[in-house]
């Protein structure tokens, strides 16, 4: 039986309490799990946090894929890759050759030393050693590993992505892409698949010898080498980034609908739109602004942002939050984009096409003539994008260049609302990055015809702006209600600095 939880808790609970509540669960337990089920609540989560990483340092608990499970058991001699070092800068390896399926969670070792006599370093992260594993006993729900390097065996190459070229009999050879991987690979023609020559493949080590070429077996085939898409390709397999959803994951997107106005305020008459740059494959926000009608408040602006609210559908615990959890984010490439949620929600349901209903959480701002914000509040809602507009599009309009039905009704408050908080931010003074970004242009056939500059319009900054101040909106609203939250801030310079500047100038 899992522990009962206290009512009230002044008190973090024993290791041994943790790894029994971990062990009751028929899921994966994450750090909110405990959090709740031990009634952890506000400062005594930094506490937990700690607690759960020293669990995690000792072997206790396996962290994968942010969820925690208990620790198994390991052989007293074994292969080990080191994948990272700790907080205390101790080395923290996982088996080398685990079972994934049967166990996705191996257990974590900390290599208490990886020096030969003489003192040199034999092992870094990322690499395969050969040690002496050792199981320290304190209870029956208690594992703790500590390993002792025998001997270093090399990075960790298990897996591979190289150029398949065909050889007699069927048999064929793999050129690494990794220019360190000097030597050629070999691969049986069992183990060929359906590759083609100047296909690009990953492969995995099946023998490796001490002379001549290692053996190695096709995973997959990626598509050609000289294709548009195999720089992207070779990322997306070097850097290990998911980009396949799992069943569950793909069933539930496609069970999704979208919400009713049940609890939210009906906003879809305020003419939002939506500005993007003209490539955009979804679109994450809409922007209004009006002149503030009261007459406390004159030549004051009501700036409205609107989010999609992806919380609609992305549940806490369900599949697609557990998958979300593992890609952390969206990863861009020139050619394509391997989104952190299933199409159906990126480019669908959490996306504000222009005439459709969309779930959002809204943040409305009100600010005086000079850009200063008097008030804000945060609205759950159900809106309507009026247009979907790009940053040229919408310069155009403003500049005289190009008409638009939405210039006088939308764009031009914008704009006026933009100037007024252009007051405040003069006034502030903050550190302005204009850096310039540059854009791939592709032809008709997928080749890479040219890099230019991105044109850098008002239109940008106006969109950075009204961000810049929902998101401060948000941090003032988190800290009110005392929530704990992470703050990107820049420090003074020191002394030492300013005066070098100074001296330098």
């Amino acid at each position: 039986m899992p522990p009962k939880p206290r009512q009230s808790r002044s008190t973090l609970p024993g290791k041994d309490e943790i790894l029994k509540f971990i062990k009751s669960q028929p899921k994966r337990v994450g750090k909110r799990d405990i959090a709740r089920a031990f009634k952890i609540k506000g400062n005594s989560k930094i506490g937990l946090k700690r607690l759960l990483r020293e669990m995690a340092d000792e072997g206790l608990i396996a962290k994968n894929r942010k969820r925690l499970v208990s620790a198994t058991h390991l052989p007293p001699v074994g292969v080990l890759t080191i994948k990272r070092q700790n907080d205390d800068g101790e080395l923290v390896a996982e088996p080398a050759n685990w079972d994934y399926d049967k166990n996705p969670y191996p257990p974590l070792v900390v290599i208490v030393s990886a020096r030969e006599k003489h003192g040199s370093n034999v092992a870094g992260v990322g690499d395969r050693v050969l040690a002496r594993i050792e199981k320290n006993q304190d209870g029956e729900d208690t594992a703790s590993y500590e390993a002792r390097v025998i001997k270093r065996l090399g990075a960790d190459t298990s897996t591979m992505i190289g150029v398949f070229k065909a050889a007699p009999g069927g048999s064929g050879i793999i050129e690494p892409i990794d220019k360190k991987q000097r030597n050629v690979l070999m691969v049986s023609a069992p183990d060929v698949g359906t590759a083609k020559t100047g296909d690009l493949v990953k492969v995995e080590l099946v023998q490796k010898k001490t002379y001549g070429p290692a053996q190695v077996r096709i995973k997959s085939t990626l598509g050609k080498i000289d294709s548009h898409r195999s720089a992207s390709h070779i990322a997306i397999e070097v850097y290990d980034i998911p980009h396949e959803f799992p069943d569950a994951v793909l069933k539930q997107a496609a069970a999704e609908k979208a919400p009713g106005l049940k609890g939210r305020k009906d906003l879809r008459k305020l003419p939002l739109i939506t500005i993007d740059p003209s490539d955009a494959r979804d679109h994450d926000d809409a922007v209004h602004a009006e002149i503030d009608a009261d007459c406390d408040n004159l030549g004051g602006f009501i700036v409205t942002v609107a989010i999609a609210d992806v919380a609609a559908h992305v549940t806490p615990g369900n599949a697609l939050d557990e998958h979300a959890i593992e890609r952390g984010n969206s990863v861009y490439f020139p050619d394509c984009v391997v989104p952190m949620l299933p199409e159906r929600l990126s480019n669908d349901l959490c996306s504000l096409r222009p005439d459709e209903d969309r779930p959002a959480l809204v943040c409305r701002m009100i600010f005086d003539a000079q850009g200063n914000k008097l008030s804000h509040e945060f609205i759950r809602a159900m809106i309507k994008s009026h247009a979907k507009l790009s940053y040229q599009q919408a310069q155009d309009a403003i500049d005289g260049k190009a008409a638009s039905e939405w210039l006088e009704p939308v764009l031009k408050p914008l704009w006026q609302a933009f100037a007024a908080l252009l007051k405040a931010q003069d006034k502030r003074q903050p550190l302005g990055l204009d850096l310039p970004e540059r854009r791939i242009v592709f032809t008709k056939s997928g080749e890479i015809e040219a890099v230019v500059l991105r044109e850098r319009f008002d239109a940008h900054k106006l969109i950075e702006e009204f961000m810049i101040q929902a998101n401060v909106a948000a941090a003032q609203t988190l800290a009110e209600n005392n929530q704990p939250l992470i703050y990107r801030c820049h420090d003074n310079p020191s002394q030492e600095k300013t005066t070098g500047l100074i001296d330098f100038l």
